[in-house]
């Protein structure tokens, strides 16, 4: 799915990767470093601004996000892009290997954010910048409020499960802050960046959003058709509030 809606999850999270690319500023020449990088999105933007001289390492834990990202960037034909199996909480890369380390939405969903927080300042080289972004809090992203919310209520378990990291885990300003000082950075900012997501119609929402979101894919896969017809009922109604002509925002 994630390979299905690469386009989408791109277009969707331009705000953020422009922010975070303005913020973190890669040189030409310099080595950049995507971690947890689904479809490569972020890495891939990145690759422009260090040109040829430069390096991007596309990297996930899942062994099918590396291999999409990889196939994307040979369909790009990049030469400065490579694609590498790495685990956020223990990065396989030495010391210092990097000028700028990017992670759009995957630290919130870690065991341990600290521990990913220290790997990535220590593949940092001195002086090098790191953006990462992580949701804000869950009643101001409805588009995947509704839907966990509709599967909590017809399963009767909340989601995510008690003691696993969720999408809005590190969903306030000094919780992100605190990690990333804990972490040992400095100068750290938290800034707001605005993500409407907008889609043609309930129908494009509900075979896009549930796809995406792995967990809750299979948890649908396994219910009864009337109960999984009972989530998308309730979902749509919560979402009713948010219909323009046409789609939805």
């Amino acid at each position: 799915s994630w390979t299905q809606h690469a386009s989408f999850v791109d277009a969707r999270g331009e705000p953020v990767t422009t922010a975070m690319l303005d913020m973190a500023s890669p040189l030409t020449g310099t080595r950049v470093l995507e971690l947890a990088c689904g479809p490569g999105g972020v890495g891939l933007a990145a690759s422009a601004r260090v040109g040829p001289e430069g390096q991007v390492v596309l990297s996930d834990v899942a062994v099918e996000m590396v291999a999409a990202a990889a196939a994307r960037a040979d369909r790009l034909g990049l030469s400065n892009v490579v694609a590498r199996v790495l685990d956020l909480e223990h990065v396989d890369e030495p010391d210092a290997a990097f000028d700028v380390v990017l992670c759009r939405e995957g630290l919130m969903l870690v065991p341990e954010p600290v521990i990913a927080a220290r790997e990535i300042h220590r593949v940092l080289a001195p002086g090098g910048r790191a953006a990462i972004a992580v949701w804000g809090p869950r009643d101001r992203n409805p588009w995947l409020g509704a839907l966990l919310d509709a599967v909590s209520s017809r399963t009767g378990a909340p989601v995510p499960p008690p003691g696993i990291p969720g999408p809005f885990s590190l969903d306030a300003v000094e919780t992100v802050a605190g990690v990333l000082e804990r972490a040992g950075f400095t100068d750290v900012e938290v800034h707001e960046v605005a993500v409407p997501f907008v889609c043609g119609s309930f129908d494009e929402w509900w075979t896009v959003v549930p796809s995406l979101a792995g967990p809750i894919a299979r948890v649908l896969a396994a219910l009864p058709a009337d109960v999984v017809d009972a989530v998308r009922t309730q979902a749509r109604e919560a979402l009713v509030p948010f219909a323009t002509t046409p789609g939805y925002t």
